[in-house]
C-alpha cells in the first residue's frame, strides 16, 4: 500500500454495514484514505467494491472489544499510510428488547464490550498514534446516538452504554487538548438501516402505544462526519445531533 502524505487518513469502524458504510464511503467520496474496521472482511470488501478508491481503501477485519485487534488495526493503518488523522468511533451493537428483569448477563456484557470498552480501546490507541505523529494531533468522533439523551423502552444496556459514550467524548475532549486531539460525538436519530427496519414497520412508544416513525437516508450521516471531520483542529463540534426531521425525539415520553 502506497502513502499519499498529501492525503488524509481516516479509520472507520463497524464500517461494513449501516452508519459506518455510509461514512466510509462518503469520506472515500470526499478524497480521504480510509481504513475500514469491522467483523466481517467479506462486507469490508463489498463496501470497497463499492467505492471505486482503489488503494484508498484497505479492509482490516476487527473486533474492536479484542484489545490486541485494535491495536493490531492502528498498526496496520500507521504502516499502510503513516498516520491517523481521524478515527469514526462506530462500531456499536444492541440486545433484544425484553424488559430490564430479563436480559442475560451474557447480553449485558456483550453490548458493554463493544459500545463502552470497545470505544474506549479505539479512542486510547488513537491518542497513542495522534499524540507521536507529525504533525501532531487529529480527530475523533464517537458514534453516541439520541439514546445518549432519552431511552427507549426496553433499551437499558444500549442507553446505558450511549450514556456512557458521552463521558468517553467529554473526558477524551478535555484530555486531547494538550495534544491537538479534538473530541467530539456525533448523536444519530433514525438513519434508515438495517438496525432501524422495523421503525418502519412500528416501534415500541414510551406511552405503551406501537408507531411508525420516519427515517432519513443514512448519507446524511455520513454528509456529517465529512463536515465535522473537515474542520481544521483549531474547532471542534463537541456534540451534534442529526436526525430524522419528524422523529418522535423531542417531547418523547
Amino acid at each position: 500500500m502506497s502513502k499519499h502524505p498529501s492525503l488524509k487518513t481516516a479509520i472507520v469502524t463497524g464500517a461494513g454495514t449501516g452508519i459506518g458504510k455510509a461514512t466510509a464511503l462518503a469520506l472515500l467520496a470526499d478524497g480521504w484514505q480510509v481504513v475500514l474496521a469491522g467483523r466481517r472482511a467479506e462486507v469490508l470488501q463489498q463496501t470497497i467494491d463499492e467505492s471505486q478508491a482503489g488503494a484508498r481503501a484497505l479492509a482490516v477485519p476487527t473486533d474492536v472489544a479484542d484489545p490486541a485487534a485494535v491495536a493490531h488495526l492502528f498498526e496496520s493503518t500507521v504502516q499502510a499510510f503513516g498516520r491517523v488523522d481521524l478515527l469514526f468511533n462506530n462500531a456499536g451493537t444492541g440486545a433484544p428488547a425484553v424488559p430490564l428483569e430479563d436480559l442475560t448477563v451474557e447480553q449485558w456484557r456483550s453490548v458493554v464490550d463493544v459500545n463502552l470498552s470497545g470505544m474506549f480501546y479505539c479512542l486510547q490507541a488513537a491518542f497513542r498514534v495522534m499524540k507521536v505523529q507529525a504533525p501532531r494531533g487529529g480527530r475523533i468522533i464517537n458514534n453516541g446516538s439520541i439514546a445518549a439523551y432519552a431511552p427507549r423502552p426496553h433499551s437499558i444496556a444500549y442507553s446505558a452504554t450511549k450514556h456512557a459514550v458521552s463521558g468517553l467524548t467529554k473526558a477524551a475532549s478535555l484530555d486531547g487538548r494538550a495534544h491537538d486531539i479534538a473530541v467530539g460525538q456525533i448523536d444519530i436519530g433514525n438513519a434508515a438501516t438495517q438496525m432501524t427496519g422495523p421503525m418502519a414497520a412500528g416501534i415500541l412508544q414510551a406511552n405503551g402505544q406501537t408507531m411508525e416513525e420516519p427515517r432519513m437516508d443514512v448519507a446524511i450521516v455520513g454528509q456529517s462526519v465529512v463536515y465535522m471531520a473537515n474542520l481544521p483542529l483549531q474547532a471542534n463540534v463537541l456534540f451534534h445531533t442529526v436526525m430524522a426531521t419528524k422523529m418522535p425525539f423531542v417531547g418523547r415520553g
